[in-house]
């Protein structure tokens, strides 16, 4: 083998198995010594191509450099006073519809400070047009990015990735054509689009994102994750679809990845674990909720079906089944897997244990669901009042954002300065199709409440409250 031809075969091989280095190494032992002048080089040669192959090899980590909720203007807010004004105004729904969706929104768990379209109110309604969906979504994740760009004072021109995602509104061109045009980004920017994934879809962003960013180095990834109200509202007289018309309320957020190891100094949190479960091939679950016309076939609006709740149940069992296996300490899943042994082959009617993740985690962010989800959630994870407050004060306040309220409630834990070096996050959602996704952060410092710009900020003090 000659000089050259081996110096060429070091310099390409990071990309092939570490077994044919090796082998490599092993053949060309003989050159070495016949060649001792070479030697040295030849041994340089071949540290670096073992390093580059490590370094190639070895998973990037994925830092949380920041996030933003988006709070929108005070002439946004609905009261449910004013909310069941533009009921019996709007000359649309029958008297049993406007007496259903006040029982809904009364037991919602909402305040009198949540947010809606404001042309979503107009009395007589308006007609919706794509300009009005357009201008809505547009106002929302514009002002999220604004505030993002502003506090990790980032350059539009660094971002390498952009995922948006929004379930409902779905335009040509994308949401994410959107923002590359209005904030001028980048030719070569990676843009992703994702649309009628649910309010899980936030979370798959993320995982998204953290595929991308263990493939290209030393990337930045903007997720963005809102929902088109003026796109989804019902307005006919199904009782299974107006309830989506009392959760719903306006909000989104950006959220800023890096793959940067220096990144790690300036950045809230890294990414642990992404876990995503998708129980679709059942029938029961990938109807539970699901967009369709009424029984007009003229109005279109989104069912949700009494298999919800099971599945739900369902999924969050498989999810943290998988989950329980990175997260667990080695007690609690012993205890998990017996049980489930005793009960498959020796009594089935014992109850399988349901593994303790208080001892995993430091803060919950439950999806915003709905107050009967948070109920079921808070006795299935045996979580405490203190616990599963974040998620509850952010249904309270900001309602149903959709795939974004995992982000306000975490927005809620920092508000009340909760969040310390080394604390681990659960943030946990549910959407159609039927899923539920995972993401485990862990806090790499201290988040000072007075240093943040936070949704909360200025009345953080007046929770929590009893709902």
């Amino acid at each position: 083998m000659s000089m050259s031809s081996m110096l060429f075969f070091f310099l390409a091989q990071p990309k092939s198995s570490f077994l044919s280095i090796v082998t490599a190494f092993l053949n060309i032992e003989i050159f070495f010594k016949s060649n001792h002048i070479f030697s040295p080089f030849l041994w340089c040669c071949l540290i670096a191509s073992i390093s580059t192959f490590y370094l190639k090899k070895r998973s990037k980590k994925v830092y949380l450099v920041d996030f933003a909720c988006h709070k929108p203007l005070p002439s946004s807010i609905c009261s449910k006073e004013l909310f069941i004004h533009y009921l019996i105004n709007s000359g649309v729904f029958k008297d049993e519809s406007i007496n259903f969706q006040r029982k809904i929104i009364d037991r919602s768990g909402f305040s009198d400070k949540t947010y809606l379209p404001e042309d979503s109110l107009k009395i007589p309604p308006i007609i919706c047009t794509l300009n009005a969906e357009k201008k809505e979504t547009e106002s929302v994740i514009y002002a999220a990015i604004d505030e993002l760009l502003l506090k990790t004072k980032m350059k539009v021109e660094d971002i390498d990735i952009l995922i948006t995602n929004c379930c409902i509104f779905s335009p040509s061109p994308s949401l994410s054509a959107m923002i590359v045009n209005h904030y001028k980004l980048k030719d070569q920017v990676l843009c992703y689009n994702l649309s009628g994934m649910g309010c899980s879809a936030g979370l798959i962003a993320i995982d998204l994102a953290k595929h991308l960013l263990e493939v290209h180095q030393n990337s930045y990834a903007l997720v963005v994750s809102t929902e088109n109200l003026n796109s989804g509202g019902y307005k006919g007289n199904n009782k299974s679809m107006l309830i989506t018309n009392c959760l719903f309320r306006l909000g989104g957020a950006a959220i800023l990845l890096s793959n940067i190891s220096s990144d790690s100094r300036r950045s809230k949190y890294h990414l642990k674990h992404m876990v995503r479960t998708h129980t679709g091939s059942q029938d029961s679950c990938y109807n539970s909720v699901i967009q369709k016309e009424d029984e007009t076939n003229k109005i279109r609006g989104i069912a949700l079906s009494k298999d919800l709740m099971s599945s739900a149940g369902l999924a969050l069992k498989e999810n943290i089944t998988t989950l329980g296996k990175y997260v667990l300490p080695l007690s609690q899943q012993l205890k998990f897997a017996s049980s489930f042994v005793v009960k498959k082959y020796f009594n089935k009617n014992m109850k399988v244990y349901t593994p303790d993740f208080k001892l995993c985690f430091e803060h919950f962010c439950i999806h915003t669901g709905g107050k009967a989800v948070q109920d079921e959630m808070q006795k299935v994870l045996g979580l405490s009042d203190w616990q599963i407050e974040p998620s509850r004060m952010t249904l309270y306040r900001f309602g149903n954002t959709s795939s974004s309220s995992v982000w306000y409630a975490l927005a809620y834990c920092e508000a009340k300065g909760r969040i310390r070096k080394g604390d681990r996050i659960w943030q946990l959602a549910f959407g159609s199709g039927f899923k539920c996704n995972t993401a485990v952060w862990c806090a790499l410092r201290n988040v000072v409440p007075i240093e943040e710009i936070n949704p909360w900020s200025d009345e953080v003090h007046e929770f929590p409250v009893d709902v």
